[in-house]
């Protein structure tokens, strides 16, 4: 830039200036400013033409004037003349004077563009920085009608000098966020790309934020960076901080540089070229041992920049969520991080593992931390520390701690902020119903959590407990003792006099036999409570006691003489008034068998989707569930999605009680015409939400499902499905959570549960573009045979997805009996006026329906000798296609659904597995032995897989699944 001199000090902006500081009020200052304006305006009408230094101090003056707060409304068009001086700082204060005061509406536009293209064709690299600074600065649509075509052929030229060049790459991508339809890179997209490999490091770090910007909406187009920029990382990576000397910072190489490629590879899969692939895993493994190292610095910048390429290296490790060793890895070193001196580096390390917590192959190294995890929640000073170590603790949560979490969690609810007290009462009810094997935990669970927190449990929570036990016979009695005991306590929340009002109404009888909780001793520990309640509660207090004189005719007259008394059937609120009359006439009129009839006990509740799931996901807002959803980071909101052994407890535990509620998916609510009666629905659902719309040209079930249509139903055909459908299938064989398809319009998320013959999928599609989706419709269609074998329905989606946005999907699936093919999924809709048809094939397949058995050695050989017919035995000998890692081996194994027995073969370099698949025909019984050659050179290590099932069919469809996960 050149510089100013002496000359250019302008005298009269300094004594102005002077004048303004110096000024003793606010009026002084108006006075002062009002004389220099009418100074100024009559210099610019004056006859006497003025020379640039001249226009350049008022011009500047009026700037000051403007950032002071005052309107100026005049003086633009001699700022416009001062774009044509050649001299430097004339032409610095008029583009300075167009950026901050000229609207992008202005009439002087056009003048200002025609002095913009000059200066763009002079070559003259100074003035061509100034006129791309004002471009960007101003950002009009019609400086982008006027400018998009120029820039990049600017940006590309092989004469431009590298200071220019970083400006256009900075200019191109500011008109590219204000108007990306105008900004169309075509021809040049490919010479853009090769900036990457640019000799000067400021160029690249210009170019590779817009490259990102660029990709992250055009993915396909912009695809060869990948190869690029793991190639300049790696350069850079590989580095010493003496080879990039101007671009080191506090001994650490180009970090801004890095973090920018770091975070533009996350805009894609992993690389399918294996040289590019192994190079970037290198480079990440670099920077994971680098943190590891020793300070070069003591200086905070040091460890700053360090840890912001880490944090990126973590991100794409998350991003890929396909290098188990990497995955470790990093939350090993997150680990570290947790127990750090620096707030905000516990801050970030926290909220990486809550994402590292969803990966099938971290989740276990999460759970290592977790007394180091509690420890924070109960020891942090900043209130949003704590809160991500809560969600941490509900992200890392399965069967196997549950019952610690759920404990840690309501202890620190004693003391937690109120502002996250809502959040973790949610927490708190979801872990207990999710992972409630005993269901008297459960119940204790949420009691606890309403004498902790009862302000802040929602009707939701209560809601729920309530239909838990009104459809579970088996813990009615423990329930009902249970809150009799805690309405004792003298100060009681009024949630639990909610709770204890309807159990005890329904089920009081079942602990009436004991003097201590006789019906009367019920009655009156109820009716103490009356008074403190608010109308609402009162309300349900008084059907709680029809209901006893129902339960028990031996306080019929106590009953009815609270019923007849003034403060009830002439009481000032309309509802409790009516309550009382009605209630004391029935009770009066009515023979012992209609009031028996009237009052009988509640049915089980119809289930449908858990609305505290959905009122969490509210509360934590729309990134909550998303998939995020990006290659499986999260489990969203059914944390633990791939542990099943939980879930197969808890549908053994329906299994063993006959109820309406045993369907735990509701799957066959939507029986056949003639077919058994609508059972009720999962676990995690709710009685209390409104059902999903229906469509009209589908058969829709009572929970708001519709039965897998006939692929013919569209208007338009499906597309077949596409090439790598199978590919992408393969890969959630052995895990429930991550991204099933991705292009440059949609994002489709899944997170999949299943329990004995049933699962539920939730299917995430997010638009990618800042454009709507219109006419979004989605099919799932059984081919051939699989319609016999499958029973599939769906819940309708919104038509309309905007632009960034994600709707759900949920599907319940019926496994009838053992199957091969897996069902199509088709979308289609319409972006930018043309039809998108995408058939993919949903990642189900047999194994899901898998339930883990354990056996001893002795059963496991016994078992296996049995099976020894020839067509109950695939086997397969193949090569190994990855390393042979224990961990990585036994994730899969168990990701498979089966159980890994320790200790039963003899070789313990081998692998033996047993489950049971389950079908509502049959059960499958199935045995697995795995057998490495893990002593052979790498590249020549193999596995034998042998299976055996009761049935051949199972037994080669595990087989050939199983074999492509090695």
């Amino acid at each position: 830039m050149p510089a100013v001199s002496k000359g250019d000090g302008m005298r009269g902006l300094a004594v102005f200036i002077s004048d303004i500081r110096n000024c003793k009020s606010k009026e002084a200052e108006i006075k002062r400013i009002n004389k220099e304006l009418a100074n100024i305006r009559s210099k610019f009408k004056g006859d006497k033409a003025l020379d640039g230094y001249s226009k350049k101090k008022y011009v500047c003056k009026l700037l000051f004037i403007f950032l002071l707060g005052h309107d100026i409304d005049f003086g633009h068009m001699e700022a416009v003349n001062l774009l044509s001086s050649n001299k430097y700082t004339e032409k610095q204060i008029g583009y300075l004077f167009i950026s901050v005061l000229v609207n992008s509406n202005s009439e002087l536009i056009r003048l200002i563009n025609n002095a913009i293209k000059n200066d763009l064709s002079s070559r003259n690299p100074t003035f061509m920085c100034l006129a791309l600074h004002c471009i960007a600065n101003v950002g009009s649509r019609e400086m982008a009608e006027a400018f998009a075509g120029e820039i990049p052929r600017i940006l590309v030229a092989g004469d431009t000098m590298d200071s220019v060049k970083q400006s256009a790459a900075l200019c191109l991508l500011r008109l590219y966020k204000a108007s990306p339809d105008l900004v169309l890179m075509g021809e040049w997209t490919s010479r853009v790309v090769h900036l990457l490999n640019d000799q000067h490091m400021g160029v690249v770090t210009a170019a590779i934020s817009l490259i990102t910007c660029l990709s992250s909406k055009n993915p396909d187009e912009f695809k060869t960076c990948v190869s690029l920029a793991v190639s300049r990382l790696s350069r850079i990576v590989s580095s010493a901080s003496t080879d990039l000397q101007d671009y080191t910072y506090y001994f650490v190489p180009a970090p801004w540089l890095s973090c920018k490629l770091l975070r533009l590879l996350q805009c894609y899969p992993p690389p399918e070229d294996g040289a590019v692939k192994g190079r970037l895993v290198e480079c990440l493994e670099t920077i994971l041992n680098k943190a590891q190292e020793p300070p070069k610095s003591k200086k905070v910048q040091h460890s700053n920049a360090k840890n912001a390429i880490l944090f990126e290296a973590i991100s794409l490790i998350i991003h890929y969520d396909s290098e188990p060793n990497l995955l470790v890895r990093a939350c090993n070193q997150l680990g570290q991080f947790l127990q750090h001196r620096e707030t905000n580096l516990r801050y970030l390390a926290l909220e990486s593992m809550c994402t590292l917590a969803s990966s099938e192959f971290s989740h276990e190294a999460v759970k290592t931390h977790i007394e180091t995890v509690i420890n924070a929640l109960k020891t942090e000073r900043d209130v949003s520390v704590r809160q991500r170590a809560a969600d941490l603790l509900y992200a890392m949560c399965d069967r196997s701690n549950a019952k610690q979490i759920v404990a840690e969690m309501l202890s620190y609810l004693e003391t937690a902020d109120y502002s996250i007290r809502e959040e973790m009462v949610l927490k708190v009810a979801i872990l207990a119903e999710k992972y409630a094997v005993d269901y008297s935990w459960y119940v204790d669970t949420i009691l606890n959590l309403i004498r902790i927190a009862g302000d802040y449990v929602s009707e939701e929570v209560w809601y729920r407990v309530i239909q838990i036990v009104i459809n579970r016979d088996d813990v009615q009695g423990y329930a009902a003792k249970t809150v009799f005991e805690a309405l004792q306590a003298p100060a009681c929340h009024e949630n639990m006099v909610k709770v204890g009002g309807y159990i005890l109404g329904e089920f009081g009888n079942l602990i009436a036999g004991d003097p201590r909780s006789s019906p009367l001793v019920q009655f009156n520990l109820l009716h103490s409570k009356f008074h403190l309640c608010s109308v609402p509660t009162r309300a349900l207090l008084l059907s709680a006691y029809i209901k006893f004189i129902n339960l028990f005719p031996e306080t019929k007259a106590t009953i009815q003489e609270v019923l007849r008394s003034d403060s009830q059937i002439r009481n000032s609120d309309v509802e409790l008034q009516q309550r009382a009359v009605e209630y004391l006439k029935l009770s009066s009129i009515a023979s012992t068998d209609v009031l028996a009839t009237v009052l009988e006990e509640m049915p089980p509740f119809p289930e449908r989707e858990s609305s505290i799931l959905a009122k969490l996901k509210k509360k934590k807002g729309p990134g909550a569930v998303s998939v995020e959803l990006e290659d499986g980071k999260e489990r969203g909101e059914l944390n633990g999605g791939a542990d099943r052994g939980g879930e197969a407890a808890i549908a053994a535990s329906n299994a063993s009680t006959p109820s309406p509620s045993s369907d735990l998916l509701g799957l066959r609510s939507a029986a056949p015409v003639g077919g058994p009666a609508p059972s009720a629905g999962s676990l995690l659902v709710d009685v209390f939400s409104e059902a999903g719309p229906a469509a009209s040209s589908t058969r829709v079930n009572d929970d708001g499902f519709l039965s897998s249509a006939p692929p013919s139903a569209a208007s338009e055909d499906p597309a077949p499905p596409l090439p790598e459908s199978d590919e992408l299938l393969n890969k959630f064989v052995c895990k429930n959570n991550g991204v099933l398809f991705e292009n440059q319009l949609l994002q489709i998320g899944i997170k999949s549960e299943y329990r004995q013959n049933l699962g539920r999928m939730y299917l995430f599609y997010g638009n990618k573009t800042s454009v709507q989706f219109v006419s979004f419709t989605t099919t799932v269609s059984c081919p051939g045979e699989l319609q016999s074998q499958l029973n599939v329905q769906t819940k309708p989606v919104e038509p309309l997805v905007e632009g960034g946005a994600q709707v759900q999907q949920v599907i319940n699936i019926e496994c009838l009996t053992d199957f091969v093919d897996a069902p199509l999924l088709n979308i289609k809709f319409r972006y930018g006026g043309a039809l998108q048809n995408i058939t993919l094939k949903l990642p189900v397949t047999i194994n899901k329906f898998f339930q883990p058995t354990e056996m001893a050695a002795a059963d496991f050989f016994q078992r296996w000798k049995q099976l020894s017919q020839p067509q109950q035995e695939a086997q397969k000998i193949f090569k190994a296609s990855h390393g042979m890692d224990t961990e990585v081996l036994k994730a899969k194994l168990l990701g498979l659904g089966t159980a890994l027995l320790e200790n039963v073969d003899p070789n313990p370099e081998n692998y033996v597995c047993a489950g049971v698949i389950q079908t509502k025909i049959q059960q499958v019984g199935c045995l697995l032995r795995l057998e490495p050659n893990a002593q052979a050179q790498p590249g020549e290590q193999m596995y034998r897989l042998t299976l055996r099932s009761s049935k051949d069919t199972v037994s080669q469809r595990v087989c050939d699944l199983l074999a492509e996960q090695f």
